[in-house]
């Protein structure tokens, strides 16, 4: 019988179950969305990989799987955008939180401060593109999805002589859900920025707090690019 938490070299999956690879369309999260049902059900089934209990699994064998949070696999690369899911969703409060919870449980400054093998640099890139409040679920889109920020202040000197600079105001352990976020001064409420933008300079600033901004970045139009349309 198919069992979803099963791990087996030369099986159904590599280095991972159906758990994580059910994510696992990056270029048409819409499409993945309409499947799973729409927004709620994709949201309860992110949380159900997440809140999984792993009680009398075994995965010793596999290596490669380390840095379990439920059926999220951190210390594996296909996982990696499975946090940021939840924006395609429009919940990107539950990326926000999912973000904080993969940070605290999975970095730490001792020897083994990483959850798994830094394959070609993925484990470290993961912790830095989400640490500046944005991550490349889809790269050749040409966006960056938008969590929350875990800096005060990141300025980037880009190679063509811009400077781009992320800035936060009220962040702490107990702010960390996004208020609002400007760009250049101006209310950004989608959900995405345009490496476009990254390399025009300038400034992203986001506002954070206690509690969930339930209707920032929530609708079709403010979610990031997928190859689909929302809510079909």
């Amino acid at each position: 019988p198919f069992d979803p938490t099963a791990i087996n070299y030369g099986s159904d999956y590599t280095e991972g179950n159906a758990w994580q690879y059910s994510w696992f369309v990056p270029q048409d999260m819409a499409a993945l969305v309409n499947v799973m049902g729409g927004d709620a059900a994709t949201v309860t089934k992110l949380d159900a990989m997440f809140d999984h209990d792993n009680t009398g699994l075994d995965y010793s064998h596999a290596e490669d799987i380390a840095g379990l949070i439920g059926q999220y696999i951190h210390g594996n690369e296909p996982s990696h955008h499975s946090a940021y899911a939840y924006v395609f969703a429009g919940a990107p409060w539950r990326t926000q939180a999912r973000l904080k919870q993969i940070m605290d449980s999975q970095y730490h400054s001792g020897p083994a401060g990483l959850a798994g093998n830094d394959d070609v640099g993925q484990m470290s890139a993961w912790l830095m593109f989400t640490a500046m409040g944005f991550y490349p679920v889809t790269p050749a889109s040409g966006q960056y999805v938008i969590g929350r920020p875990f800096v005060e202040r990141a300025t980037l000197n880009l190679p063509n002589g811009n400077r781009f600079t992320i800035s936060t105001e009220g962040l702490s352990d107990a702010h960390l859900y996004v208020q609002s976020v400007t760009l250049n001064g101006r209310p950004l409420n989608r959900t995405w920025i345009g490496h476009d933008e990254i390399q025009g300079g300038g400034e992203l600033h986001f506002v954070m707090g206690a509690e969930p901004n339930l209707l920032w970045g929530t609708t079709a139009a403010e979610r990031p690019y997928a190859m689909s349309a929302y809510g079909r």
